[in-house]
């Protein structure tokens, strides 16, 4: 049977966190999802196809399959083509320190600092290509990833549970300090408007004490 994306059936309760563990965990967004973990979800509730996921190519989708119970289908190319990893590098006397690379990393694998040289962690680069495009000085290169050692292969021959599981948790520690950022700027934002205010209400409360003295004295005693 294939799912379809509107079946109503209710995803089984744990489905995302079984699908989940089925994904390398790139973080690329090829899916048309944010994150893995947000494909997942898409997923066990029917809202996305199983075979989305470039990065995981033939054997992700032959794992949902199996875990969902349809029928595996061909990877959908309109979302990318399944190609031997690779790892971002940069040519560090191109680099500028512009610090967009860094910004747009979904797993925190570049170090660096604004208008300093920045560099790839390359145990922790995913290879999802993200810090490609926003680069203005085309200063990162794509470089052919070294295989897992043998025996730690899991369901994938470029990527180890090791290292999916720490691409994971990267993210979700990525996206928790984001989210606690956005709160912190939010918060910040509100206790200007709200100082702002109290100070044009003092403002406007020290005018009107002002015009009433006025009035009052010219008016003389009562």
């Amino acid at each position: 049977m294939e799912m379809t994306p509107h079946d109503s059936a209710p995803p089984q309760t744990g489905a995302a966190d079984a699908i989940d563990a089925w994904l390398p965990q790139t973080q690329c967004t090829q899916c048309g999802y944010p994150n893995c973990r947000a494909y997942a979800h898409a997923v066990a509730a029917r809202d996305a196809q199983i075979n989305q996921c470039p990065p995981g190519g033939d054997n992700t989708i032959g794992g949902l399959a199996a875990l969902l119970g349809v029928e595996p289908k061909p990877l959908d190319t309109s979302f990318g083509t399944h190609r031997p990893r690779r790892l971002a590098f940069i040519v560090e006397s191109r680099c500028i320190g512009c610090t967009l690379c860094i910004q747009a990393c979904p797993v925190d694998a570049i170090l660096g600092a604004a208008k300093q040289m920045h560099t790839v962690i390359e145990t922790e680069c995913t290879g999802c290509e993200l810090c490609l495009p926003p680069c203005p000085v085309d200063c990162i290169e794509l470089r052919p990833a070294g295989m897992p050692t043998p025996g730690e292969n899991w369901r994938w021959p470029e990527y180890s549970p090791l290292e999916t599981e720490r691409f994971r948790r990267r993210a979700a520690d990525r996206l928790r300090r984001l989210t606690a950022q956005r709160a912190r700027r939010k918060a910040q934002r509100e206790a200007r408007r709200t100082a702002r205010h109290t100070h044009r209400l003092t403002i406007k409360d020290e005018i009107q004490a002002a015009v009433a003295r006025v009035r009052a004295k010219r008016a003389g005693p009562s």
